[in-house]
C-alpha cells in the first residue's frame, strides 16, 4: 500500500510541475481568465487540467497494484473512469460543455463500470427496497448510475478554493481505505491508496498557493472513483452499510441538494442557475475577513486558502463516525440526520450575520 500510494504521488506531483512549469505554452486554452464570475475567487489566470496530473496518478497506482495483484479490477474501473473524465477535461479546454453533458458522461461511466466490473447498488437497508434492488436489475442500475453521477457532481459542486475538495476527498478515501482494511479487500484498499496519492500530489501545487486548479477533470474524477469504490465496498461485504458511504460524501451531496432546494424554491431560479451562495462562499464573505478591500494577488489568494480549513473540519465531523461506525446502520443513520440539522443551521447564521466571534478571522488591509 505505502508504495502504492508513493509512486502515485510521485507521478502527480511531477506531472503537476510540469504543467505549472511550461503554462506558458498552454495557458491560451488551459487557463482560468474569467476572475469576475459569481464563482470566481483567484486572484490571476491559473491552468485548471489539474485532473490530468491526478489522472497520471491514478493510472500509475492501478498498473502498480495490477502488477502486485494480478487484478483486472484497477484497470477495469480507470477505463469505466474515460467519459467522467474526458468530459470534464474537455470542458476546462474548451469552457463550452454545459454541466448536464458532464453529468450525462457520468452517468454513462456508470454505467460502462455496472456492466464491466459488475459495480451496482443491490441494498440501501431499507425495508422493501432491497427486494425491488435484488430482483431488477434496471431498478439498480439506475440507482448506481444517479448516486455515482450524484456524488461525483457533489464534488465538483464543493470544487471551489484551493485545497477544499481534495482535502476533503483525501478524508473520503481514508475512511474508505481503512473499512477495506477491515473486511481485507486489498483490491479497494490499494484503489484508495491510489487515489489519495494522486490527489496529494496535486494538492502539493494547489494548496496553499493556487498554482493548478483540478478543473471538472479532476473534481468529475474524483467524484466518480469515491462513487465506485462505494458502491463496490458494499456490493462486495454485506458487513458493510450501504450508510457508510453515504455518510462520508454527505457534505459534498447535501450541498448539492441544499442548493438545488434554494434555487428552486427561495430564489425561484434554475437549479443549475450559478450563483455565489454555496456555504463554502458565504464562508469565504462572510467569516473569512482577511484583508477585506486588498486587491494584492497575495493577499486573494491567502484569504482563498483561509477559507478550506473551515469545511475540512465540517467534513471530518460526517467521516469520522462513519469510520467508527461503518457497519452500524442506525447509528450511521442518526449521524447523517444531525449533520444535516447541523449544517442548515450553521448556513443559517451566517448568513443572517450571527456568525460566533470565535469563527471570525479578521486581518485589516489597511496598514
Amino acid at each position: 500500500m505505502l508504495l502504492i500510494l508513493l509512486f502515485s504521488t510521485v507521478v502527480a506531483l511531477f506531472l503537476g510541475a510540469l504543467l505549472i512549469h511550461y503554462s506558458h505554452l498552454h495557458e491560451q486554452f488551459s487557463a482560468d481568465h474569467d476572475l469576475t464570475g459569481v464563482q470566481k475567487f483567484h486572484a490571476k489566470p491559473v491552468p485548471r487540467v489539474g485532473g490530468v496530473p491526478v489522472m497520471a496518478g491514478l493510472c500509475a497506482g492501478c498498473f502498480l497494484l495490477k502488477y502486485l495483484t494480478g487484478s483486472l479490477l484497477p484497470v477495469l474501473l480507470l477505463l469505466s473512469s474515460v467519459p467522467a473524465f474526458g468530459a470534464g477535461l474537455i470542458e476546462d479546454i474548451t469552457k463550452k460543455v454545459g454541466p448536464w453533458p458532464r453529468l450525462l458522461a457520468t452517468f454513462v461511466a456508470g454505467v460502462i463500470a455496472f456492466f464491466l466490473i459488475k459495480a451496482g447498488l443491490s441494498r440501501v437497508d431499507i425495508p422493501g427496497v432491497d427486494l425491488l434492488l435484488q430482483q431488477w436489475w434496471p431498478i439498480s442500475l439506475l440507482l448506481t448510475v444517479v448516486a455515482v453521477g450524484g456524488v461525483a457532481h457533489a464534488v465538483n459542486i464543493i470544487d471551489g478554493y484551493n485545497g477544499l475538495s481534495g482535502v476533503v476527498a483525501v478524508f473520503i478515501f481514508l475512511a474508505m481505505a481503512y473499512v477495506a482494511f477491515k473486511v481485507q479487500d486489498v483490491e479497494l484498499m490499494g484503489l484508495c491508496f491510489a487515489m489519495i496519492g494522486a490527489v496529494a500530489g496535486f494538492l502539493f501545487w494547489n494548496f496553499p498557493r493556487g498554482l493548478i486548479f483540478a478543473g471538472d477533470g479532476g473534481a468529475y474524477l474524483v467524484g466518480f472513483m469515491i462513487g465506485e469504490i462505494s458502491v463496490l465496498l458494499v456490493q462486495r461485504h454485506a458487513e458493510v452499510s450501504p450508510w457508510f458511504p453515504l455518510l462520508c460524501v454527505i457534505y459534498p451531496v447535501f450541498e448539492t441538494v441544499f442548493s438545488m432546494y434554494r434555487r428552486k424554491f427561495l430564489q425561484r431560479r434554475a437549479i443549475g442557475y450559478p450563483d455565489a451562495l454555496h456555504l463554502h462562499q458565504v464562508i469565504y464573505k462572510r467569516v473569512v475577513l482577511w484583508m477585506v478591500g486588498s486587491k494584492d494577488a497575495a493577499h486573494l489568494t491567502q484569504r482563498n486558502s483561509l477559507t478550506s480549513p473551515y469545511l475540512w473540519a465540517l467534513s471530518s465531523f460526517s467521516v469520522v463516525p462513519a469510520m467508527l461506525f461503518w457497519n452500524n446502520t442506525p447509528v450511521l443513520i442518526g449521524f447523517v440526520l444531525v449533520f444535516i440539522a447541523s449544517y442548515i443551521y450553521l448556513y443559517r447564521m451566517i448568513v443572517r450575520f450571527r456568525t460566533p466571534h470565535w469563527m471570525l478571522l479578521r486581518k485589516s488591509a489597511r496598514p
